[in-house]
């Protein structure tokens, strides 16, 4: 893996050659693979800390530039994409119910339920996660494993800039229905999101389970159970009202994974 970070580092400054160099292209798809097979991963976690493996991003963007505009057939339906489509499901142990797409160069674990969904080129989907109806996984998006994508979630991906996070969603979050987690933003393990709750970098997230509230961006603590607020916020017109996310209890960590969740949801009367 050294020697071909090694070699797309050294080619990502050549751009004019990518599409006529033999190596260059050999190596570009050699790395897309192994992000196919789960060997390597654009975001990893060391040390508590996510850390962006920039040359893997560069790879799958030198990809877009290599690859040639090709008519893709399923049966009777009909792309015209620079991508292909992910395939054998069955030998990789996913449950794919149509229309679910996958593009070639996502990583999706063993267990995985995809309904009627789409995943980017560059995500990692971990094991036993389920990804509901018309849930969109962005390109380079990180999701854990046991984790519930409710219908109609937007998860944002970002190939650009290169330094800058994706979405990551830990171990055991359960997103509820039509939220919009865009930006970089990080939801951390077991955290539990009511539906239409919307973060981007800069959403302000305030923690009201104290006597004084508390404010954050950007990440979701663990197993914080959130809802989407607003606060007032003063214009030249006047004062309105601005979405925010409201922290407003915590998912015990000491009990069974799914009881917790059960619980956190009766208590809080969340809608999912």
């Amino acid at each position: 893996m050294d020697n071909l970070k090694l070699k797309i580092e050294n080619y990502w400054n050549n751009k004019n050659i990518w599409i006529i160099d033999k190596n260059i292209k050999n190596s570009v798809i050699k790395v897309i693979e192994n992000i196919e097979k789960g060997l390597i991963r654009v975001c990893e976690l060391s040390d508590n800390k996510w850390i962006v493996n920039e040359w893997i991003k560069k790879a799958i963007i030198m990809y877009f530039s290599i690859q040639k505009m090709n008519k893709i057939e399923l049966g009777p339906l009909e792309f015209y994409d620079k991508i292909p489509i992910k395939n054998k499901f069955k030998e990789k142990g996913i449950r794919v119910v149509p229309h679910a797409i996958a593009r070639y160069g996502s990583y999706i674990s063993p267990g995985v339920v995809l309904m009627p969904s789409y995943v980017n080129i560059g995500a990692y989907i971990g094991k036993e996660t389920m990804i509901d109806t018309w849930a969109t996984i962005g390109s380079c998006a990180q999701i854990g494993e046991r984790v519930h994508i409710s219908g109609g979630v937007g998860i944002g991906g970002v190939l650009e800039p290169l330094q800058s996070y994706p979405v990551i969603i830990e171990d055991d979050v359960f997103i509820g229905s039509r939220c919009i987690l865009v930006e970089g933003v990080i939801i951390k393990k077991g955290a539990v999101l009511g539906s239409n709750v919307v973060i981007t970098s800069s959403t302000k997230i305030f923690d009201v389970t104290n006597e004084n509230s508390t404010e954050i961006k950007g990440f979701i603590p663990k197993y914080s159970v959130v809802i989407p607020g607003s606060y007032p916020k003063k214009f030249p017109a006047g004062t309105y009202y601005v979405p925010c996310a409201l922290i407003i209890g915590k998912r015990k960590e000491s009990t069974n994974k799914k009881t917790s969740l059960n619980h956190a949801l009766r208590t809080h009367n969340l809608s999912i």
